[in-house]
């Protein structure tokens, strides 16, 4: 009988989202990045259809093995790259690829401070990082979907940061910090969303079980840490059914939904 981790999905401390953001790069700009209230409730990337059903035949990782594990991150990264890429090419806004680095202990800088303790993976807005955090307990399970569904996860900030999401949330004059951590959930909640939008893509070439997809959302239950366990599980399934970003609005959806 398997045991769910019980560790972070993913983690972004508030003091990492709320860093500061960075300029979208050279890509070329065909239409401007939305702003404010618009880029929360009417972004593009809302607009953009299902992504892609591109196959990602993963990579073997074996439970206890570094080097596995980090090959299998970066042919997932890969994937990744190439259906967001496509995605922001239907929405004609600009694209770029994160930079990406593992690490097998805490501390290590990753361009918004040291990695925090707690955390499982960390986007950095600032340079547009993500810090994977390859612990004892993830390596323990790496033959698992936890390593695919957290690289999901924070390339699921990296959308938000590209596509305006991100530098909306953080120019936000926030009265309180219960007001402050209401908004950094909506994020999360987002990202844990997108992140099954990524993997119903392409859950067909997986060649995986749905228990193994039920695994990873029932760990929600047991870590809670971007809001109610129930909601993590809720946008997590919504955007592995509808593999669609547009299924992932959770600035317009009820505060039941976002608690």
């Amino acid at each position: 009988m398997r045991t769910p981790l019980i560790a972070l999905l993913s983690g972004v401390l508030a003091s990492l989202l709320f860093a500061g953001t960075a300029n979208a790069g050279p890509t070329e700009q065909v239409r401007p990045v939305p702003k404010g209230k618009t880029a929360l409730v009417a972004n593009p990337i809302y607009k953009s259809g299902k992504l892609e059903p591109d196959p990602c035949p993963e990579q073997p990782a074996y439970d206890n093995d570094l080097e596995s594990a980090e090959a299998y991150l970066n042919a997932v990264l890969d994937c990744l790259n190439e259906g967001w890429g496509y995605q922001f090419s239907k929405t004609e806004l600009p694209f770029s690829k994160p930079r990406f680095s593992t690490t097998s202990r805490l501390g290590v800088p990753t361009g918004c401070g040291k990695f925090p303790r707690g955390a499982q993976a960390v986007y950095c807005p600032a340079n547009k990082k993500i810090t994977f955090y390859l612990s004892k307990e993830i390596l323990s399970q790496a033959s698992e979907l936890f390593l695919f569904q957290v690289l999901a996860h924070e390339y699921g900030h990296h959308v938000q940061q590209l596509s305006g999401i991100w530098r909306a949330m953080s120019s936000v004059k926030y009265k309180s910090n219960k007001e402050a951590l209401a908004a950094i959930r909506k994020v999360e909640l987002q990202a844990e969303c997108l992140s099954g939008v990524f993997i119903g893509s392409v859950w067909r070439s997986l060649g995986r079980r749905e228990s193994d997809f039920r695994y990873v959302m029932n760990a929600a239950y047991s870590t809670a840490s971007h809001g109610k366990a129930a909601n993590i599980a809720y946008w997590l399934t919504r955007g592995f059914r509808q593999e669609a970003p547009g299924a992932c609005n959770t600035f317009s959806a009820p505060k039941s939904r976002v608690s």
